[in-house]
């Protein structure tokens, strides 16, 4: 199902970078005391969590589970304010950072990807040992919508999860990449290429990823797009080969239709981490996903109100639509 969003920009805000950057831009220090807890994979790495409330098996609270963007963690805006929203709305909430998020590098040559629904899994069987009759609930943030997206369809009827939310999920992977090497979107490649670049050459001073993977210190040094990055590092370090297999495989498309339990994909058109055409059609939605589609909006932005007193709808809009399933 296809479904108009309600979203209204804030008056003069309704350019796209305007909608992409001002939750950044506008962005207040944070006070909040997080809890956090070190979760060991089956692989010996770990993730890291975050806690809003110190975990406790006793609480019958519902649970909701947020995954965070390319490079972001628990300082990301949207991650702050939807962890804020789901304790005002009586929800117990953890933020998951995917491998070497967190600001402690993870202990294998891997990092994570579009795709790797492998960890979200591992943390959700956790989850469901600990709170056996807790509702579980799940929020994804582009890449890790994406990801969520793909880990719905990947458990079809059997997903523990109560409903599951995306946002602005780049689900064709290779346009996306394309995209954000266009115009002024060049600018956001550019910041989270240094981010990614900055933590691959961090991974030299523990792993060989010459004898690994073929790729020296000096050539990792000259990476500039998510192409060339993913060609040369995220592809051959998981076993993908090359990035436009990785693009292919990971990208959550032409999964959706096999998506049965409640899911709500909200995209904008007017998003400048890729184009309109990522938009599937009603055809390509399995029975379980609610596809919101808004003029506006930009990449995770969705501000309205006004400069001066911003509101930001997506965290109410994640709220209400859990609130028909718990």
């Amino acid at each position: 199902m296809i479904i108009e969003s309600a979203f209204k920009p804030a008056r003069g805000l309704t350019h796209c970078h305007l909608q992409t950057l001002l939750p950044t831009l506008l962005q207040k220090k944070n006070t909040k005391h997080y809890f956090w807890q070190k979760l060991t994979l089956s692989d010996s790495d770990f993730v890291d969590l975050c806690w809003n409330q110190p975990p406790d098996t006793h609480d019958k609270r519902p649970l909701a589970v947020v995954f965070h963007g390319l490079e972001g963690s628990i300082n990301s805006p949207y991650a702050q304010h939807i962890m804020q929203a789901l304790e005002k709305r009586n929800i117990n909430a953890v933020l998951m950072h995917f491998r070497g998020c967190s600001g402690r590098a993870n202990n294998l040559p891997r990092a994570y990807h579009s795709g790797d629904t492998a960890d979200a899994k591992f943390l959700l069987e956790y989850l469901q040992k600990q709170f056996p009759t807790v509702p579980l609930l799940a929020i994804g943030y582009s890449l890790g919508g994406n990801m969520l997206l793909k880990l719905q369809a990947e458990y079809a009827d059997q997903s523990p999860l109560k409903a599951a939310v995306s946002v602005c999920a780049p689900i064709e992977l290779d346009k996306c990449a394309d995209r954000i090497d266009q115009g002024f979107s060049k600018i956001y490649q550019k910041h989270l290429m240094k981010r990614l670049v900055s933590g691959l050459l961090k991974k030299y001073q523990q792993h060989d990823l010459v004898n690994l993977i073929n790729l020296p210190k000096q050539k990792a040094r000259k990476l500039k797009t998510f192409w060339q990055f993913d060609e040369a590092f995220t592809a051959p370090v998981h076993g993908f080969g090359t990035a436009k297999n990785y693009y292919e495989k990971s990208s959550a498309r032409q999964y959706l239709k096999l998506i049965t339990k409640p899911t709500l994909a909200i995209q904008a058109t007017d998003d400048p981490f890729m184009t309109a055409d990522v938009i599937p059609g009603e055809a390509e939605l399995g029975s379980g996903v609610t596809l919101e589609v808004s003029r506006y909006g930009g990449h995770v932005g969705f501000v309205s109100g006004s400069l001066l007193r911003p509101h930001y709808w997506l965290p109410e809009r994640i709220c209400d639509y859990f609130s028909d399933y718990i």
